[in-house]
């Protein structure tokens, strides 16, 4: 049969069981070193008082006058008795110069010799000390009685050291009482403390919850996903290394308001937000994040927990796929539109008017070739030739005329490997996109683009301009926060993208007025950094240098 082994106590009843002995310690060396203490300073005070009765017995004048008589023990042991009581000395004890006794409270002690010191009194010095005599252990003064110089007598004054421990024992009774009384406040006072530590540690022992914090430390570190955890007072209580990474957070950030760390206002009020939020989408200067939120509540709100992932991949490669889905569209739409053309030449051919159905041929491939030999020839970089090419097929079939400028020139091999072309994509797709939906239905139905690597300036240009209806004024301060949009709800992302793409390869995202009356967006991306080598990758939070106004709704 296997045994059980008793669970280790709790940490609570453990610090209990310890502050219990520490209390009881300190209440019992306070109670020793008071009776110490009180029994010095007792027989202090027993010595002063039999030091002043002495003394007073020696100065008076009946007690010269009584030594010189003939029987001193007649006239001094009625007066020796007469200052012995329960608050007084034990004994008073007059004696001749050699020691021999006049007086003592035994009277059959009468007239034998003193037992103590009393060289010192002899010489005419007053002489204190602790000595058993007659009456056991006493705290004793000999003093001499001086006679125009002369000792003629010795007075000892003494209280034993029973009377000193009889009153010494009253005083410890009230300090064993209140002591005890201190231990009892003290063990109440520690239960309760240990109580509320109970449930705080949910009764966990030292082990258990040793245990607990090394787990929690190796899950904290292995989850890739961005954890935080905020206090009652919306501060940092805990996060962990993806989500310093996705923040951009520095290493002492733990006890940071969240209000102070610079997020964007949208993500700060995620996180500050009473209420849970659920997969959320929020833009930081670099990633595209899904935010989830839940409150931690035991009886009061005591924090919030925040998950985080990175979006930014999945978002660019859900644009990648939109891009393929336009392209397969203009794709079907050009394979519809050449098999409309080829009828028609075969119609014409079947009519026997052969030169019509050849000019006719002629001058479709002249017009294709035309766009595709423009494209190829001014913008070398394959990916964005792509491109261009794609969105003019869309651009065509929603009936707005796309422009590449004469001034386009990107040649091969001038972007820089750090410069991804997937940032361009997403710079280029959704500028272009935004303009076709601004455009289509214009008199004018025009989309301008230039595409221009200027090597001389160290920077690529991007510009885009539509012939829609622009952005009125009030507009510009938010067309580039997500969710702007003029196209209804679930939009309002691409310009965000936009400028998160420029802010990665340090650049900047400025909007002005389109000579057709639209809006321009122009990206310019440098081409290397100053030192002379090619543009790292950005990272970190914070806004996009030179970014200004708004831009066409996305």
């Amino acid at each position: 049969m296997r045994l059980a082994h008793p669970r280790p106590r709790s940490l609570a009843g453990q610090l209990f069981a310890m502050q219990v002995v520490l209390v009881a310690a300190v209440v019992a060396g306070c109670a020793i070193f008071a009776y110490v203490n009180d029994r010095g300073q007792a027989e202090e005070t027993a010595r002063r008082q039999v030091t002043a009765t002495a003394t007073a017995v020696a100065r008076s004048p009946a007690v010269v006058e009584a030594a010189r008589s003939p029987d001193p023990t007649a006239a001094l042991q009625p007066y020796a008795a007469s200052l012995v009581g329960d608050h007084g000395v034990t004994f008073v004890t007059i004696m001749a110069p050699d020691g021999t006794r006049w007086t003592h409270p035994e009277p059959d002690r009468i007239g034998k010799k003193y037992l103590g010191h009393i060289e010192e009194a002899r010489r005419g010095r007053t002489y204190s000390e602790t000595y058993r005599g007659t009456l056991g252990r006493s705290v004793r003064t000999v003093t001499p009685v001086l006679d125009r110089g002369e000792v003629v007598a010795l007075v000892s004054a003494g209280i034993t050291v029973d009377r000193i421990s009889e009153q010494l024992s009253k005083q410890v009774t009230a300090l064993l009482g209140m002591a005890g009384a201190a231990l009892a406040l003290g063990g109440a006072g520690t239960y309760v403390i240990n109580a509320r530590l109970r449930r705080h540690t949910h009764g966990m022992n030292a082990a258990e919850l040793s245990r607990m914090h090394d787990y929690h430390e190796a899950a904290l570190h292995a989850v890739r996903e961005g954890l935080v955890m905020l206090d009652g007072q919306r501060r940092i209580a805990l996060v962990n290394d993806g989500a310093r990474e996705l923040l951009g957070l520095g290493p002492d950030v733990v006890g940071t308001p969240v209000a102070e760390l610079g997020l964007p206002t949208s993500l700060t009020g995620a996180l500050l937000a009473a209420e849970p939020r659920v997969d959320e989408l929020h833009l930081t200067a670099d990633r595209v994040l899904v935010v989830s939120t839940r409150p931690v509540v035991g009886g009061e709100r005591r924090g919030t927990v925040v998950t985080l992932r990175d979006h930014t991949e999945l978002q660019a490669l859900s644009g990648e796929l939109d891009s393929e889905r336009g392209f397969t569209q203009a794709l079907r739409s050009q394979a519809h539109e050449a098999a409309n053309r080829l009828h028609t030449v075969v119609s014409l051919i079947e009519l026997g008017r052969v030169a019509e159905a050849v000019r006719f041929a002629t001058a479709e491939l002249e017009l294709a070739q035309t766009l595709t030999d423009r494209v190829v020839d001014a913008v070398a970089e394959p990916v964005l030739a792509a491109l261009l090419l794609g969105k003019a097929a869309q651009a065509n079939e929603r009936g707005v005329e796309l422009v590449l400028t004469e001034d386009s020139r990107i040649d091969d091999g001038v972007l820089p490997p750090a410069l991804p072309a997937r940032d361009l994509v997403t710079v280029l797709g959704n500028l272009i996109d935004n303009a076709l939906e601004a455009a289509q239905g214009t008199p004018l139905s025009r989309v301008t683009v230039t595409a221009r690597a200027d090597e001389a300036a160290g920077e690529l240009l991007l510009r885009v301009a539509d012939s829609g209806p622009g952005v009125v004024p009030e507009d510009h301060g938010a067309v580039f926060e997500r969710g702007w949009s003029t196209r209804g709800p679930g939009r309002g992302l691409g310009l965000a993208l936009v400028r998160q793409a420029a802010h990665r390869g340090r650049g900047t995202v400025h909007l002005g007025r389109a000579p057709d009356g639209g809006a321009a967006f122009s990206v310019r991306l440098p081409l290397r950094v100053p030192g002379g080598g090619p543009v790292p990758g950005g990272s970190g939070a914070g806004g996009v240098p030179g970014a200004a106004g708004a831009g066409v709704p996305s």
